[in-house]
């Protein structure tokens, strides 16, 4: 009998073209993982995940689902993928779930975490996981841009997808940005997020930081409901999905 596998899993995403299998690579976190669970089961197999990250764009914790059928225990399972799967891609945990739990579908809330390096130079082993921006920025400008985007509240100019035929209306339920050294962290907490919109966000409140722009632009930024009117893509490197959540059975 088949059984629904809930996994929570960390990776680098520094070498991988996204999260989401593609046709023209097998360099993606959703490749690699379904390949070596299909060895595992001896079928093929579908992994869903909570998100679709982008290129370069790094987990601390992301969720997925698979359905299959084994005797292996949830203990067995994380210990062959953790030994069979690339050394940046590492699984936290494995365990049974309801057949109805869906990895996206019954997600309810999302927590993303930007670093940002104020410094002239980022410390050498944290190159690859922050944006080495080397200004600094007015945090206290960036809170007020920040406090403006919160609620429920049409975020098409913060989506990178044209072709958007979807609503884009999601629910931004807190951003915050704290010092730490000479790193900037911000980190957005959402029922959802839309194509490049964390990164979108964090370009245009470092607009704010820098004083290229006034906290108070966001209004006008939301009401033109256009990827212009935004700021720029952040770079991927300094993105982390860092957690998921769910609620009730799903949990």
């Amino acid at each position: 009998m088949k059984c629904n596998y809930k996994i929570v899993l960390a990776y680098d995403g520094s070498r991988y073209d996204g999260w989401q299998k593609q046709g023209n690579t097998d360099n993606t976190i959703q490749g690699k993982l379904e390949a070596v669970i299909g060895r595992m089961l001896g079928e093929a197999v579908e992994v869903c995940g909570s998100g679709r990250t982008d290129a370069g764009v790094h987990a601390l914790a992301q969720t997925a689902n698979f359905h299959g059928e084994t005797s292996m225990t949830e203990g067995e399972i994380k210990d062959y993928l953790n030994r069979y799967l690339p050394e940046d891609i590492g699984i936290l945990s494995v365990e049974k779930i309801s057949p109805r739990f869906h990895s996206r579908l019954s997600a309810c809330e999302k927590t993303y975490l930007y670093q940002i390096e104020t410094g002239k130079k980022a410390n050498v082993f944290e190159r690859k996981y922050v944006y080495c921006l080397g200004k600094t920025l007015d945090l206290e400008r960036m809170r007020r841009g920040a406090a403006l985007l919160l609620g429920e509240r049409d975020f098409k100019s913060f989506c990178s997808n044209k072709r958007m035929k979807k609503s884009t209306i999601r629910n931004l339920i807190s951003i915050s940005i704290e010092e730490k050294g000479s790193k900037v962290l911000i980190r957005y907490r959402g029922n959802g997020f839309l194509y490049n919109m964390v990164r979108i966000l964090t370009g245009t409140l470092i607009e704010i930081g820098l004083g290229d722009r006034k906290a108070e632009d966001v209004i006008r930024i939301l009401e033109k409901k256009d990827r212009a009117a935004a700021g720029p893509t952040a770079p991927a490197q300094g993105l982390f999905l860092e957690k998921v959540e769910y609620k009730g059975k799903d949990s």
